[in-house]
């Protein structure tokens, strides 16, 4: 590189001194033709001056071309790209991480029982080629690697991008079309990739580690953005995340899906189906906004009322039904509302019915 640098200035100055004498050589030849041209007025002699000139000029022309042309050659030539160095290079300074990165289900994966060309890569298969990383003598975001974590210069998209080289199908499908990656959300934001965390998933590590530990990760993943969701978990009445029976992954795909909110399923209430299939139906006496959507009574994250309930009964009733029939006061101390299940002492089938006489949900 520097014996290029070298060539390059020396050509320079040949090129400087060429053009010094061009413009001598240039001068001296029209100053004697002009002067001649005033003593020797024929169109004969006139012809002759032009043709000398166009050849004296073409010569001199060519003869710059030629010195010139190492310059214009180094010049227009493109930079090298930068190539594969391979694993023993980057282990040879960075043996912690890859100590610990050997450990992942990814790292075993690269190292030693790569699929394809870019698995054979290892570290390179994620950062780039490292031969400019390596000649500069390292660093942090030396060499044009691609670097992952808050702290790096690298658009969201590129790191992204990155990853789905592999992770392109299954769950990951609709991440281009997910509301998580048009936010601008990386991967890494919720992935551990350097460092063995939980069991499945890499998930960002959380500090304390309990018996419901790989699904409270994602509880804690999760609540990092979304943190109405994870305060509503706390409340009394609540979805069993945080005893470790069912996690956010659930009922959401973070990656994106074509369903409102990310659901796995098509809408609310076949999400809600999964667990609690008696509530499916068909039946013969349907109740409307049960039907239309479970979240116009239940608020699925966690609620202060009982069984999930957006308002307290019998006022989640009264919304719809009005009091007429019953009494004006449901909160009244003899009012039948004011113990135990409210309205459903009576209407106990208000999911819906298959009763015969079951049109007003009591059987």
């Amino acid at each position: 590189m520097v014996g290029g640098k070298r060539k390059i200035e020396r050509t320079g100055k040949q090129t400087i001194t060429a053009k010094k004498i061009l413009a001598s050589y240039l001068a001296v030849v029209v100053k004697a033709d002009l002067s001649r041209v005033k003593q020797q007025n024929s169109k004969h002699e006139r012809r002759d001056y032009h043709m000398r000139h166009s050849v004296g000029a073409a010569l001199v022309a060519s003869f710059l071309l030629l010195l010139t042309h190492p310059v214009w050659s180094a010049e227009a030539q493109p930079p090298q790209k930068a190539t594969y160095v391979g694993t023993e290079v980057c282990k040879a300074c960075h043996a912690p991480q890859f100590e610990k990165f050997s450990k992942t289900q990814m790292g075993k994966i690269f190292l030693f029982n790569a699929r394809n060309d870019l698995e054979k890569q290892a570290c390179e298969s994620c950062h780039g080629p490292g031969s400019e990383h390596v000649a500069k003598g390292g660093g942090k975001g030396v060499g044009g690697l691609i670097t992952f974590g808050k702290d790096s210069a690298v658009p969201a998209k590129v790191q992204n991008d990155t990853c789905l080289q592999c992770h392109q199908k299954g769950v990951q499908t609709y991440w281009e079309a997910g509301p998580h990656a048009g936010r601008g959300i990386v991967c890494t934001n919720c992935h551990t990739i350097m460092e063995k965390t939980t069991d499945r998933f890499q998930l960002a590590k959380v500090d304390d580690k309990t018996v419901f530990f790989n699904k409270r990760a994602q509880i804690e993943v999760c609540g990092q953005c979304h943190l109405q969701r994870k305060a509503q978990l706390m409340r009394s009445s609540h979805m069993p995340l945080r005893e470790g029976k069912i996690t956010c992954t659930d009922c959401h795909n973070p990656h994106g899906t074509p369903n409102p909110s990310q659901l796995k399923q098509a809408s609310v209430n076949e999400t809600c189906y999964m667990c609690h299939t008696e509530r499916r139906g068909p039946f013969l006496w349907e109740h409307p906004p049960v039907i239309e959507n479970c979240a116009n009574c239940h608020e699925p994250h966690g609620s202060v009322n009982d069984r999930l309930l957006k308002v307290t009964d019998p006022r989640i009733c009264t919304q719809c039904h009005l009091t007429g029939g019953h009494p004006v006061t449901p909160r009244g101390r003899t009012s039948v509302f004011f113990f135990n299940r409210s309205c459903t002492n009576c209407h106990s089938q208000i999911h819906g019915s298959n009763h015969p006489s079951g049109h007003f949900f009591q059987r």
